[in-house]
C-alpha cells in the first residue's frame, strides 16, 4: 500500500469474533494534518477498529499502515509517535495529576528519567491543568480527567493522536474544554483521529469524516462533500396548491403528502433539474408563488440515510 500523505490507511480491514464481523472490510484513508472524525452509532465497530489500529487487537484479515509503518510489523517505530486515549483515561484517583503523569511517563521505556519533570510540566501546561497539578485526581471534574488523559498521550512528541469518544459523558463546559484543546493541537500540526457517536461534536471539530454502520464503512470524505451528496428539497408557498402540485408532477417530481394548506414540497430528484427551473415553471403556469425555498438534506438526514439509525445530536 502507498501512504500518499496519509497518517492512517487500511485496506480490507476485518475483525471477526467467532462468526460475527465486528469490522468488515474497512478501507480508511486519514490525511496528515487533519482532524478526522470517525463517526457511527454505538456498536458500529469504531472502538474495535481503533484497537486494531493500535495493535491492541489483531486483525482477522486486511492491512494497516500507521505513519508509514506496516502494522503490527513496524509497531516499535510507529507507536511511539502515536498518542491515544481509548475507552476513557486510566487515572489513579488518589494521586495528583502530576503524580499520575509521572507514573505514566515512567512506564514508557522510550523516555529518559532525567527529563521527566520537564515533560510532565509541559503536558500539564498544554492541556491547561498546571493550576491543578497538585490536586488529587478524584477531585477533578470529568472534563479535567479527560484533559489529563490527553496530557498522558502528549508526554512525548506525537505525530498522531487517536481519541475514542473524548467528550463522552462530559457536561457542556467539559465538552468545550476538550473541543478547544483538540483544535489547538490540530493548529500545531498534529493529525487527530476522533471517534464519536455525537454528530454535533464531529461537525464542530472535524473537516474530514468516515461513517461506520454495523461494522462497515458507509461514507468517507469531507463534511462538505457529504452534505452535497444529499437530495435538494424545494418548498413552495402558494394559494394555488393544486396547480403547484400539477406543475411539480409534470416536471417529474413527487409532491409530498399535504402538510400546510398553502405549502407544496418535493425532493428535487430529477437529474439536471435546477431549483430556478422549477420556480420558472411555476410562474409560467400562473401559479402565485409567495415563497420558494431550496435546501439540501441536513447532515443528520444524511447520516440516518447512510446508517438506517439516528445519531445523538449532542449527547
Amino acid at each position: 500500500m502507498s501512504a500518499g500523505g496519509l497518517a492512517i490507511e487500511t485496506r480490507g480491514l476485518t475483525k471477526e469474533f467467532g462468526r460475527q464481523k465486528a469490522v468488515n472490510s474497512v478501507d480508511l484513508a486519514v490525511p496528515r494534518g487533519t482532524v478526522f472524525g470517525f463517526l457511527g452509532p454505538n456498536g458500529s465497530g469504531k472502538t474495535t477498529t481503533i484497537r486494531v489500529l493500535l495493535g491492541l487487537a489483531a486483525a482477522s484479515s486486511g492491512e494497516v499502515r500507521l505513519l508509514d509503518g506496516d502494522m503490527p510489523k513496524d509497531s516499535r517505530t510507529a507507536l511511539p509517535r502515536v498518542g491515544a486515549l481509548v475507552e476513557g483515561p486510566a487515572i489513579y484517583p488518589f494521586l495528583s495529576g502530576r503524580a499520575n503523569l509521572q507514573r505514566f511517563d515512567a512506564a514508557d521505556r522510550h523516555t529518559s528519567p532525567a527529563t521527566r519533570n520537564r515533560r510532565v510540566d509541559a503536558a500539564l501546561e498544554r492541556v491547561g491543568l498546571s493550576h491543578a497539578a497538585k490536586k488529587r485526581a478524584h477531585a477533578y471534574s470529568l472534563g479535567m480527567k479527560q484533559r489529563l488523559g490527553i496530557a498522558n498521550a502528549l508526554l512525548a512528541p506525537r505525530d498522531l493522536l487517536i481519541l475514542d469518544e473524548p467528550t463522552n459523558g462530559l457536561d457542556p463546559q467539559g465538552t468545550r474544554e476538550v473541543r478547544s484543546l483538540i483544535r489547538s493541537l490540530s493548529e500545531d500540526g498534529t493529525t487527530i483521529f476522533v471517534s464519536s457517536h455525537l454528530l454535533a461534536e464531529v461537525e464542530q471539530m472535524c473537516t474530514m469524516i468516515a461513517v461506520m454502520s454495523a461494522g462497515r464503512l458507509v461514507a468517507q470524505g469531507s463534511l462538505d462533500a457529504l452534505r452535497d451528496g444529499g437530495t435538494v428539497r424545494v418548498r413552495v408557498t402558494t394559494p394555488d396548491v393544486t396547480d403547484a402540485r400539477r406543475v411539480l408532477t409534470g416536471l417529474g417530481l413527487r409532491p409530498e403528502p399535504h402538510g400546510r394548506d398553502d405549502v407544496v414540497a418535493a425532493e428535487l430528484a430529477v437529474p439536471g433539474l435546477l431549483p430556478e427551473a422549477v420556480n420558472a415553471a411555476l410562474v409560467h403556469a400562473d401559479v402565485r408563488v409567495r415563497g420558494f425555498e431550496a435546501s439540501g438534506a441536513s447532515l443528520e438526514d444524511r447520516f440516518v440515510a447512510l446508517t438506517g439509525e439516528g445519531f445523538d445530536v449532542a449527547g
